[in-house]
């Protein structure tokens, strides 16, 4: 039995019973109000999280220092408000994702990018890989893969609370989507890529024990998860990046771009450079919607022996404490 399996034996704890309770309870009392008005409280949420809550507020801070050192304290700051602005508007955008219908969730993007090449594999094609990352609303672009009817599998991971969890998932399911925890990702990938199907993940965060590259991400080693490239170099099936990126107009820009590289043969390598390439191409969308990514992770946590102190994590208090990670 997987750790996973066995934390879900466990029955859920008061205190997340009470979390569940309250997170209902405001996602009831947002859903008798327009769209807009709900995604503007959920903005408000967000900058309580920054000021005066200050939720991982120097993380938030010193990491986007570190990817934007041309940027003076001032425009850390700004950038790191819009940054919660953006976080509470995507959690109330993905609470209130089940109430909308198909038209009007497709009626939520404004543009489509890379769409007809995704879908323009050919018939003996044994599935597709897309990569997703926590930029963006990416709760929303799994409802919008299958409001277009692409009804992919998605890789999930556990949350500490098990009812949160399940309330996601069902959600997930209902909007046709067919939910795999990663527990059990090797044998679905497996299966999904000969049956030619669409399997979606996200993979922007190094977690201890997943089998992960060091890749550069704004310059610095990132532990990136590798799974993808793996079972894309094994099965010979195309990878697409994605992303769901909202625009002034609170309308979204989809957008669908191949990672690719040039196989040299050698496994490993050609591994590593596929993770290489997926970072390099989401770092492309972050340094253009900033605040749209999810710095309150900390993204450099983890990096390997030999990193030069300049290049260690920006988020440790003390530098000194440092230690690789493998």
């Amino acid at each position: 039995m997987s750790d996973y399996e066995k934390r879900r034996l466990r029955p859920p704890t008061l205190s997340h019973r009470v979390e569940y309770a309250a997170m209902r309870g405001l996602i009831a009392g947002l859903n008798r109000l327009p769209w807009k008005t709900a995604c503007a409280i959920g903005e408000n949420l967000g900058e309580l999280l920054y000021r005066p809550l200050r939720i991982r507020r120097f993380v938030v801070e010193r990491q986007i220092a570190a990817a934007f050192p041309e940027l003076d304290e001032q425009r850390v700051k700004k950038l790191a408000r819009a940054s919660y602005r953006h976080l509470g508007r995507t959690a109330v955008e993905a609470s209130l994702l089940p109430t909308l219908d198909r038209d009007a969730l497709l009626g939520l993007v404004e543009i489509a990018e890379g769409w007809d090449q995704l879908l323009s594999r050919p018939e003996e094609s044994k599935g597709t890989l897309l990569v997703a990352a926590h930029h963006g609303n990416w709760e929303l672009l799994g409802g919008y893969l299958a409001a277009r009817g692409l009804n992919p599998e998605v890789i999930v991971r556990g949350a500490d609370n098990r009812l949160f969890e399940d309330y996601l998932n069902e959600n997930r399911s209902r909007l046709g989507l067919e939910v795999v925890h990663d527990s059990a990702a090797v044998k679905r990938i497996t299966k999904a890529m000969r049956e030619g199907r669409y399997m979606a993940m996200l993979a922007d965060q190094g977690v201890l024990g997943l089998a992960s590259s060091f890749v550069p991400f704004f310059g610095r080693p990132a532990k990136t998860p590798r799974g993808f490239a793996v079972f894309a170099l094994r099965f010979d099936v195309p990878v697409y990046f994605m992303d769901m990126l909202r625009l002034p107009s609170g309308r979204f820009r989809v957008i669908f771009e191949p990672v690719q590289i040039e196989r040299t043969g050698d496994r490993e390598r050609d591994t590593d450079s596929m993770v290489a390439e997926y970072s390099r191409i989401l770092e492309k969308w972050v340094r253009e919607y900033p605040e749209q990514y999810f710095w309150q992770h900390r993204r450099w946590r983890r990096q390997p022996e030999g990193t030069p102190p300049e290049l260690r994590d920006p988020a440790l208090r003390d530098p000194s404490a440092w230690t690789p990670s493998r």
